[in-house]
């Protein structure tokens, strides 16, 4: 009776100075990201050059947006890329972890060893894999700059390098909450390993499995900063309408390109695309929420 008596001045308690605590933080969120998202998706309606002088423009630049054949090439192109690298990342980094996971000599060293990739920043990493690839394309006299599919290869090649390592690590914690007797269960029964990782391991490793793809996923489609390193969108094709698209140019970095360099579109246009990007991305996240959720629910049933 006395634990529940705390319990309940426990929970008063919160309840009456919660408000203390999660207010500077609800404060900060809205300062620092509801306002300049509501302020953001106002102005890509707008005409501007300044934010002080936007004029409301309707919908006239999402048409623009739309009808930019170099923001429809770097959405395939991003789209393409984001299904490559995400199977390719969850794949090996699910490999890596399985035997990670085991508890056996030297385990430790080589997590570490994997995780480090994920520490260097973005434009470090584009710049080291550019003097890779191009040292070794060099002799086929050509580079990652002149021809998109090396592009497209060596920017798989450099995230796969960099983001392995760090989902790893959400792998191992997924596979160190199998229960042990589930897994002896298994074994007692008769099944082999490959019955045993793909009916019981993975069933139950579906958070994992869900934060992971989503990670992979959101990565694959916001990547700008290896994208501006390595490549910078090149090599510069031209389009039927005499339209100037870069071969391995992807969505941020387009809508970048957009609101500094283009300036016959304005920064309306930019935003517009900043829009219909992040529309892009939640879809697709909470699309593959709902089906790794139905499949976790339908392992429970």
């Amino acid at each position: 009776m006395k634990n529940k008596k705390d319990l309940t001045i426990y929970q008063k308690s919160i309840r009456k100075w919660g408000w203390l605590f999660l207010g500077p933080i609800m404060i900060a969120f809205a300062i620092g990201f509801l306002w300049p998202f509501i302020h953001g998706l106002y102005l890509a309606f707008c005409d501007f050059r300044l934010v002080s002088e936007a004029k409301f423009t309707g919908l006239a630049n999402f048409g623009k947006a739309l009808s930019d054949e170099g923001f429809l090439h770097s959405f395939v192109f991003s789209a393409i890329f984001t299904v490559v690298s995400m199977i390719l990342i969850n794949v090996l980094s699910f490999a890596v972890a399985y035997y990670l996971a085991k508890e056996i000599k030297g385990t430790k060293v080589f997590r570490t060893v994997f995780f480090m990739p994920n520490l260097i920043g973005g434009i470090v990493l584009g710049y080291l894999w550019s003097m890779i690839f191009d040292g070794f394309l060099s002799m086929f006299e050509t580079s990652v700059l002149m021809d998109s599919k090396f592009g497209f290869w060596g920017m798989i090649i450099m995230v796969c390098w960099q983001q392995i390592g760090y989902m790893m690590i959400i792998y191992i914690a997924g596979f160190k909450t199998i229960d042990e007797s589930m897994l002896e269960a298994a074994n007692i029964d008769g099944a082999n390993g490959r019955q045993t990782l793909f009916k019981v391991m993975i069933p139950n490793m579906l958070p994992a499995i869900s934060i992971c793809l989503f990670l992979s996923i959101a990565n694959g489609f916001k990547l700008f900063d290896q994208n501006l390193a390595l490549t910078a969108g090149m090599p510069i094709t031209t389009a039927a309408d005499g339209t100037m698209i870069k071969g391995t140019e992807m969505m941020a970095l387009n809508i970048y390109n957009t609101f500094y360099g283009q300036s016959s579109f304005g920064h309306g246009v930019a935003q517009a695309k900043a829009v219909i990007f992040f529309v892009i991305v939640a879809a697709i996240g909470i699309i593959q929420l709902m089906v790794t959720g139905r499949r976790k629910n339908e392992n429970k049933a």
